[in-house]
C-alpha cells in the first residue's frame, strides 16, 4: 500500500464526544451555580415577595443539580470509589429535592394563579378608578366652565347681551368654528337667524319650524347631533372644506313668556323654543364628547333662565314706565282739580260778598221806597225792581247752594208756593 501524507486527528471521535460532554457539564454547573446568586439578589431587593422559602428550596435544588454536573466532570476519566460514592449521594439528594420541589409546585401554582388573578383584578380596579377619576375631573372641568358661563350670562339682564355672551363663551370654551341662535318668528311657524358667533350682523334666514331636524331637537331636552347639511347649519362658508365638522343643536325654552308680551318677542299663544346650533371646526377628526354635550345642555338651561329674567325685567320696566306716566297724568289732574276748586271758591266768594250783599241792600231800599207815597207808575216800577231783585237774589242763593250740593251739606227748604204766579214772575 502506498503511503499517504494525511495527518491523523489528535483525538478520536469518542474522545471528542467525551470532551464536548465535559465542557457542557462545566458550563451547566457554572450556570446552575449562578442562578442561586441571582435568586439571593432578588430576595434581598424584594421586600414584599411572599414565597421566600420557595426560593430557598429552588436554590437548593439548583445547587444540587450544579454539584451533580460538577462531580460528573471527574467521571469522564478513571476515578476512585469515593468519587462514585459522592456522585451517588449527590444524585440521591438531587432526586429528593427535585421530588419535593415538584410536590411543592403542585400546591404553589394555584396560589400563584390566584395571586395573578388578584393582580389582574386590582389592575382592572385601578383602571376603573382611573376612568372614574377622569370622569370626576371632566365633571369638575365642566362644572367650572358652567359656573364661568353662568356668571358671564347672568352678569347682565339685557337679552341681546346675554345671547352674544353665550355664543362667545361657548365658542371659546369648546373651540367652535361657528355658533348660532335661531329665534321663533311672531307667527311661530318659522325660525329666524338672530345671533351668530362670527357675524356681527347676520343675514336674515328663516327655516320652517316643521323641518325634521328641528322637530327632532324640539322633541327632547338633550343636545342632539344633527346633519351638517341641515338648513340651520348652512351658515358657515364651505369653500375649500374637505370634511365638515360635526353639528350639535339644543333647544332653549323661552320661559315665563306666557305671562308677558314684549314688543319684538313671539306671541305667547303656546310654549316656544329657540334653537342653539354649535359647529365643530371643519377638516378635523374631532368629535363631540359626552361631557361637552352635558355642558351645552346646562348652558341652554341657564340661557333660558337668564332670558326669562330679562323678559321679567323688560315687563317690569314697561310697567314702571306706564305707572310713571299714570302718576304724571294723575298729578296733572290733581293740579287742574285744585285750580278748578280755587277758581270756584273765588267765584263763590265774589258771588257772596260782591253781588249778594249789594243785592240785599237794593231789596231793602226798594221795600222802604215802596212804603212811601208814590204815584201808580212809580209804584209799578218799584215793584218791578223789587221782584227782579228778589229773583236775582234767589239765583245767587241757588248758585251758592251748588257748593253745598257738592260737599253734601245742602238742606232742602220745603214750603208751599204758587206755581202760576212763579211762571208769571219768570216771564216778566
Amino acid at each position: 500500500m502506498e503511503s499517504c501524507n494525511c495527518i491523523d486527528p489528535p483525538w478520536s471521535a469518542d474522545d471528542l464526544l467525551t470532551k464536548y460532554q465535559y465542557i457542557s457539564d462545566f458550563f451547566i454547573a457554572l450556570a446552575y451555580f449562578s442562578i442561586p446568586l441571582e435568586l439571593i439578589y432578588f430576595v434581598k431587593k424584594s421586600a414584599v415577595f411572599p414565597y421566600r422559602w420557595v426560593l430557598v428550596q429552588f436554590g437548593a435544588f439548583i445547587v444540587l443539580c450544579g454539584a451533580t454536573h460538577m462531580i460528573n466532570l471527574w467521571t469522564f476519566h478513571v476515578h476512585t470509589k469515593a468519587v462514585a460514592m459522592v456522585m451517588t449521594i449527590s444524585k440521591i439528594l438531587t432526586a429528593v429535592v427535585s421530588c419535593a420541589t415538584a410536590l411543592m409546585l403542585v400546591h404553589i401554582i394555584p396560589d400563584l394563579l390566584s395571586v395573578k388573578t388578584r393582580e389582574l383584578f386590582l389592575k382592572n380596579k385601578a383602571a376603573e378608578l382611573d376612568r372614574e377619576m377622569g370622569i370626576i375631573r371632566t365633571q369638575e372641568e365642566t362644572g367650572r366652565h358652567v359656573r364661568m358661563l353662568t356668571h358671564e350670562i347672568r352678569s347682565t339682564l339685557d337679552r341681546h347681551t346675554i345671547l352674544n355672551t353665550t355664543l362667545v363663551e361657548l365658542g371659546r370654551t369648546l373651540a367652535l368654528e361657528e355658533c348660532a341662535l335661531w329665534m321663533p318668528t311672531r307667527t311661530g311657524l318659522e325660525l329666524q337667524l338672530s345671533h351668530t358667533l362670527r357675524q356681527q350682523n347676520p343675514m336674515t334666514f328663516t327655516v320652517p319650524i316643521q323641518h325634521p331636524s328641528i322637530s327632532q331637537v324640539f322633541s327632547t331636552n338633550r343636545a342632539v347631533v344633527i346633519s351638517p347639511n341641515s338648513p340651520v347649519a348652512m351658515i358657515r362658508p364651505r369653500t375649500g372644506k374637505y370634511m365638515i365638522g360635526d353639528v350639535v343643536a339644543v333647544r332653549v325654552p323661552l320661559l315665563h313668556l306666557s305671562n308677558f308680551h314684549i314688543n319684538d318677542w313671539p306671541e305667547p299663544s303656546k310654549r316656544r323654543y329657540a334653537l342653539m346650533v354649535l359647529m365643530l371646526p371643519s377638516d378635523s377628526a374631532r368629535r363631540w364628547h359626552v361631557h361637552e354635550l352635558e355642558l351645552v345642555e346646562v348652558v341652554a338651561d341657564q340661557v333660558a333662565v337668564a332670558l326669562s329674567h330679562a323678559a321679567i325685567l323688560e315687563e317690569s320696566m314697561r310697567a314702571r314706565d306706564l305707572l310713571m306716566e299714570q302718576n304724571v297724568a294723575l298729578e296733572l289732574a290733581r293740579q287742574e282739580a285744585e285750580t278748578a276748586i280755587r277758581a270756584r271758591n273765588d267765584f263763590l266768594a265774589v258771588m257772596n260778598h260782591e253781588m249778594r250783599t249789594p243785592m240785599h241792600a237794593i231789596i231793602a231800599l226798594s221795600s222802604l221806597l215802596q212804603e212811601t207815597e208814590l204815584t201808580p207808575e212809580q209804584r209799578s216800577m218799584v215793584e218791578t225792581i223789587l221782584r227782579s231783585s228778589n229773583l236775582l237774589a234767589t239765583l245767587i242763593n241757588d248758585v251758592l247752594d251748588l257748593s253745598k250740593l257738592e260737599d253734601g251739606s245742602l238742606e232742602l227748604n220745603i214750603r208751599i208756593f204758587n206755581l202760576p204766579s212763579m211762571f208769571r214772575e219768570g216771564m216778566l
